[in-house]
């Protein structure tokens, strides 16, 4: 297998793991210094393993629809950029709801003892949509039951919400274009370090 499909396996195979409750797969995954960073969670990978397996018991479960990732490797450091639409059904005041959140998912990867594995996961949040799963049914939210929460991810600040988890508010983001343009160069300049 060539270095590249080794480091796109490896970050399809942590979302394949999260989606299919696998969860020794998707810890395998994670360097042991790794860090998350998302909507509802900060903390290491193992942290991050564990939490997810919390949140599936619960019934907080999503499905993450990919595009293929893009590589950008230097020596034993990668870039991954991986798109991402996550879909969650949920019931939101007794009406069954689905939520779409669109993301960019931005992987820093890195070769170790001969292994690639996931040291950061960074997502950059585009716009979401919350609708209900019946067609005719109204869910009863308005615009000012997500004032509060950032445009490119207010449904699903909303809906994690309401499902009792923290939301972070200073996440990257298409509605602030200058804090995401300065991930980018971050990121460009810890794959040439």
């Amino acid at each position: 297998m060539d270095t590249d499909t080794e480091i796109g396996q490896l970050v399809l195979k942590e979302r394949q793991g999260r989606d299919r409750s696998w969860w020794e797969q998707m810890r395998s995954c994670f360097s042991d210094d790794s860090s998350i960073r998302l909507s509802w969670f900060r903390g290491t990978g193992d942290e991050f393993v564990a939490e997810s397996e919390k949140m599936t018991a619960r019934g907080d479960s999503a499905i993450h629809r990919l595009g293929p990732p893009v590589i950008h490797r230097d020596g034993d450091r990668a870039l991954v950029e991986l798109p991402a639409v996550i879909e969650m059904r949920t019931t939101i005041d007794g009406t069954e709801a689905d939520l779409s959140s669109r993301a960019r998912l931005y992987y820093r990867t890195q070769c170790q003892d001969g292994r690639w594995r996931i040291t950061a996961l960074d997502p950059v949040y585009e716009s979401d949509t919350l609708a209900a799963a019946h067609p005719g049914l109204t869910l009863p939210v308005g615009p000012a039951d997500v004032a509060d929460f950032r445009s490119s991810y207010r449904f699903l600040s909303y809906t994690l919400a309401k499902r009792g988890y923290p939301i972070a508010d200073d996440l990257y983001g298409d509605d602030r274009p200058t804090e995401t343009a300065a991930f980018y160069t971050q990121s460009f300049n810890w794959l040439r370090s």
